[in-house]
């Protein structure tokens, strides 16, 4: 009887462990499941191209609510003084388009740039990171040759095909 028992209560044990490790990774994946999350619609960081110096340089990341909970933007801080930004002021609904919109000062820029922008929001990030980030890249120029026009052009077009 004994060497029957002990046994059974190794199983019910063990199986009880299993059980339990399997309803916390259960419940960790229905946690990260829900949440407030972004999905920008043409990716996280927007090739300017080839500009000119002077004007500003607009862009606007469009992102939609793929989470369950309402998207809240409190700051939008870019890298360095010569970018603007306006964002989505009000709570952004699940399945709901927000915007961050950026404008690149190109009379500060000189040749080849990349910027960052951080979003400080309650959405979830994805590598857990305190706060998300965007990029902007290009090369700022005082003479756009008609070559400029035509790669930026062709780069446009690629993007759009990729959709």
């Amino acid at each position: 009887m004994r060497k029957l028992l002990v046994p059974v209560l190794s199983a019910l044990l063990l199986g009880a462990t299993l059980t339990t490790n399997a309803q916390e990774k259960a419940g960790s994946a229905s946690q990260q499941a829900s949440g407030p999350r972004f999905k920008f619609e043409s990716g996280e960081t927007h090739d300017f191209g080839v500009v000119k110096r002077g004007p500003v340089a607009m862009h606007s990341f469009e992102f939609t609510n793929v989470g369950t909970e309402p998207i809240i933007v409190m700051n939008v801080t870019p890298s360095c003084g010569c970018t603007n930004v306006e964002w989505s002021k009000n709570p952004v609904l699940p399945g709901q388009k927000g915007f961050i919109q950026l404008g690149l000062k190109t009379e500060e820029q000189h040749g080849v740039f990349h910027k960052e922008v951080y979003i400080q929001s309650n959405a979830i990030t994805p590598h857990g990171e305190k706060r998300y980030t965007l990029y902007i890249k290009g090369n700022a120029k005082d003479d756009v040759t008609e070559e400029d026009v035509k790669k930026n052009e062709k780069a446009t077009k690629g993007k759009k095909k990729k959709k």
